[in-house]
């Protein structure tokens, strides 16, 4: 008896996600492309100060949705997880447009300027720990689980992310990243209609074309929940506002505590991934096998740490870089391009290139040459160190005052491939090592070291050498933005040496013989 047919082409609810997701991700890149300069150019804060608070921001955006996904998975379901918190992050996002509106008002009174920048930033941290984690999810529930269509339907969705990637830093960077701090209240503004629209593109279409394969709704609440009272059963209920209230209240008094340096959010998290640890390894019923799979997620997880806190300089060291030494005028134009454009970049580089290096990986797998997982995460790495040794390389004339804009260009680019080596790769392990009874805590995992990753970056973005003083990290001394620069070469390089040294040992645990 032949199976059924696929479907041809995909089912609308996808491209409902897509849409969803674009506008959610032209909000928050969008945001935080401006932010760093934010930051420095209208609140007066100091590169370092500015650089690690950014770290400890993005670090709690990698945290909250471990919560966010808990609560949806147990109580409110995707959809309306999605909606709450898309709605929190226009809030957050409208808020931060109020605040901008007297920014030169507020310098007077520091204090109170800091709470409300930081509540801002709070509401956004806690908006997005529902988002986030549940979008993804109901991407797949639109398929049956034999449906070939599902890696096709991943990639659409994964350019959706990417389009509003490019997206929101240009628009967001034309009207606030003008060199006019007053504007910057724009860039907020044009942010959270970009969440407005997610939220409102969702709440319209989700109940006609958010549905299964056999036409049943998906991502709504979960059937256990039916006929129990719990605080959390109602999603726009008093409770359940409070509930994130307090979450935003909580990261804004994390933000307080790191910011000021007087407990690093590094903590918690090794906290957390100790809890986790004993979990997991406590389980009696664990094989051998699968300990040694998990064991290949925690290395390899603790390696994207030295990419991703590489990498994640994009929104602050780098993007110091962009304004101040990087000549941006094009005189074909009579322009001068928006530093915080250099962003879009990224996303415009995974649109263009994430089909190529499908197509190679494809072209090896063919001919049985195609390189395991962990080999391609530390590919990854070493093209991450390849695109800073191309900066370092323009900036180690000390009598050249500012680079082309091909450089940096260059450098994106680079660090661009080397995503699509681990990124994605680095997600597909993860969820084919990790045990069944353990997928949501060792994704988890995963959450925490993009977590730890980007609490780094803003350490070490706030290395970036003033002219004429000297950073140092480790007993290693930065002079200059060559010294700065190569930094990042030896950390990447190094680290993917190690790991390409590892490659073989990893793939006996994961019982590949590549």
């Amino acid at each position: 008896m032949n199976s059924p047919a696929t479907p041809k082409g995909h089912p609308k609810g996808l491209y409902v996600l897509f849409a969803t997701e674009m506008w959610e991700r032209f909000n928050y890149y969008g945001m935080r492309a401006i932010l760093i300069f934010f930051m420095t150019d209208a609140l007066l804060y100091s590169k370092p100060f500015a650089s690690n608070l950014y770290g400890g921001y993005t670090g709690l955006v990698y945290l909250t949705p471990l919560v966010g996904g808990y609560i949806a998975d147990r109580y409110w379901g995707n959809r309306q997880s999605i909606i709450i918190g898309g709605l929190f992050m226009a809030l957050a996002e409208f808020f931060l447009f109020g605040f901008a509106s007297y920014y030169t008002e507020l310098r007077e009174s520091p204090e109170l300027a800091r709470l409300l920048f930081y509540v801002g930033l709070g509401l956004m941290i806690a908006g997005n720990g529902f988002f986030k984690p549940n979008i993804s999810s109901l991407v797949g529930q639109l398929y049956s689980n034999t449906d070939t269509r599902k890696d096709a339907a991943y990639t659409i969705f994964y350019m959706g992310i990417n389009v509003g990637g490019m997206l929101g830093p240009f628009i967001c960077g034309l009207v606030g990243n003008t060199g006019n701090p007053a504007h910057f209240k724009w860039a907020f503004l044009a942010a959270g209609i970009g969440m407005l629209l997610s939220v409102i593109t969702m709440k319209l279409l989700q109940e006609k074309y958010l549905v299964s394969h056999d036409g049943r709704p998906v991502g709504v609440i979960p059937e256990h929940m039916d006929g129990k009272n719990h605080f959390l059963k109602k999603t726009f209920s008093l409770n359940s506002v409070i509930f994130i209230l307090a979450i935003a209240a909580a990261a804004i008094g994390l933000l307080y505590l790191h910011a000021d340096q007087i407990v690093d959010i590094s903590i918690l998290l090794i906290v957390g991934l100790v809890i986790i640890l004993v979990v997991i390894f406590s389980d009696k019923g664990l094989s051998t096998i699968e300990r040694k799979q998990v064991g290949v997620i925690l290395i390899v997880s603790f390696f994207v740490i030295f990419f991703w806190s590489a990498f994640e300089q994009a929104g602050a060291s780098l993007s110091f870089f962009a304004n101040e030494q990087t000549d941006r005028y094009i005189p074909l134009l009579n322009f001068t391009v928006p530093p915080s454009w250099f962003q879009s970049l990224n996303s415009a580089f995974v649109v263009i290139f994430a089909p190529l290096f499908a197509a190679i990986w494809l072209f090896l797998g063919k001919r049985k040459m195609e390189p395991n997982s962990p080999t391609k995460m530390a590919i990854g790495l070493l093209l991450l160190a390849i695109g800073f040794l191309v900066i370092a390389i323009g900036v180690k004339d000390p009598q050249q005052t500012k680079v082309n804009m091909m450089w940096l260009t260059s450098m994106y680019a680079l660090h661009t491939w080397g995503e699509l080596c681990l990124s994605p790769i680095g997600l597909s392990l993860v969820n084919k090592l990790a045990p069944v009874r353990f997928a949501s805590l060792l994704m988890g995992v995963w959450f925490m070291a993009n977590a730890a990753a980007n609490v780094l970056a803003g350490k070490l973005s706030a290395l970036y050498p003033p002219p004429g003083e000297t950073t140092r990290f480790l007993g290693y001394t930065i002079t200059s933005l060559y010294d700065f620069f190569m930094l990042f070469v030896v950390m990447a390089g190094v680290a993917s040496l190690i790991l390409f040294f590892l490659t073989r040992f990893l793939g006996r645990w994961m019982n590949e013989s590549k």
